[in-house]
């Protein structure tokens, strides 16, 4: 479901992609995995869980138990594009890459450009889906976990071997300071 369809619930265990605009490999680019594990310590403080990942090239899935906490999980994903976007365009200014920055102010919506946004980093809606059973978040993450290996992306050929994911906290047992197994998560309380 897009971004545009609020999400009906203010925490849960939840799937999440976005993609970077026009599915151009910014994160790659930029070299700007780093700032996602800085959202993902900044969930981390604020009470959230995240279950599993992939930081792709050009997108992220992530699952993310949200604690409830006061702000909408639309909120949430929204500022983390936020956060995500200006160091993205500051590393893009730091290179040098004037016809990217370019495409990317093209790519901004006259309506967007009056409330003052510069350039467009992200697609303008997220995919979420709502993960109510082990089995569904078992099937989420095999899929992330593998997205890496597919003939597509051809980046590594075992899932454990790529290191934005946290494949190898599941298949290998190898520590992860920013995962929770999913397992766990029957004994955690989002609702307080």
């Amino acid at each position: 479901m897009p971004t545009r369809t609020i999400i009906p619930y203010n925490y849960g265990i939840f799937y999440i992609t976005f993609t970077n605009y026009k599915w151009t490999p910014l994160f790659d680019i930029t070299k700007s995995y780093d700032l996602v594990y800085k959202w993902f310590d900044y969930l981390i403080e604020n009470g959230h869980y995240i279950i599993g990942y992939v930081i792709m090239p050009n997108h992220i899935h992530i699952i993310i138990g949200f604690k409830k906490t006061g702000k909408s999980i639309n909120t949430i994903i929204g500022n983390a594009k936020r956060f995500l976007a200006y160091g993205i365009i500051d590393r893009l200014k730091n290179l040098n890459k004037i016809e990217l920055l370019e495409r990317l102010m093209d790519g901004v919506k006259y309506t967007d450009k009056q409330r003052r946004k510069l350039h467009e980093v992200f697609e303008e809606s997220f995919d979420w889906k709502e993960c109510l059973t082990d089995d569904f978040i078992k099937q989420k993450l095999d899929y992330i976990h593998n997205n890496p290996c597919t003939i597509k992306w051809n980046l590594v050929k075992n899932p454990s071997d790529y290191i934005h994911s946290s494949a190898a906290f599941y298949i290998l047992d190898k520590e992860n300071k920013h995962v929770t197994n999913f397992l766990k998560m029957h004994d955690i309380d989002l609702s307080t």
